[in-house]
């Protein structure tokens, strides 16, 4: 566990994802798991840009190598990807996006953080032939689809870029 990643503010899940210290009632890495929670709940109302932002400043915490990079860096993918397919009609970005998403997220847990990883890896192997599965589909955060709050675009609009 690293200080400049720790929270206690950060809410504990409703069960005992990859990532929460059940011993220790914690987050191992508190600010990832905010930044999950508020780039999830952005992408699931469409706000694929601020999505992206919120993984890719929490991305810059984790060296090369590590899980928690890994998964930023393949969520940060899967946001570009979408607003690729759907601001710019772009599937052929979107499929590059999603190939490497792919690649990161291999080897995360399906429950990391909460995320619902395993179903986000089908949709985007799914999304590769045929890019319409994206439309309406939502990420699992906690086994709910959670739209976003008007706290979760103060937080995208208060990241250093």
């Amino acid at each position: 566990m690293d200080d400049h990643t720790r929270d206690p503010g950060v809410a504990p899940p409703l069960g005992e994802p990859t990532g929460w210290l059940a011993d220790r009632r914690e987050w191992e890495h508190a600010t990832l798991r905010r930044a999950t929670e508020h780039g999830i709940r952005l992408y699931n109302a469409g706000e694929f840009h601020e999505s992206h932002d919120c993984f890719e400043v929490e991305w810059y915490n984790y060296g090369r190598g590590t899980i928690e990079s890994a998964f930023l860096h393949g969520m940060v993918q899967v946001a570009a990807g979408a607003y690729k397919h759907f601001d710019f009609e772009n599937d052929d970005g979107m499929r590059s996006l999603f190939t490497t998403a792919l690649e990161y997220l291999r080897g995360t847990p399906a429950d990391f953080y909460g995320v619902g990883v395993e179903e986000i890896r089908q949709t985007l192997r799914a999304a590769l032939d045929d890019p319409t599965v994206l439309h309406g589909w939502q990420i699992e955060l906690d086994d709910a689809r959670p739209t976003a709050y008007p706290a979760d675009y103060e937080y995208a609009e208060g990241l250093d870029h």
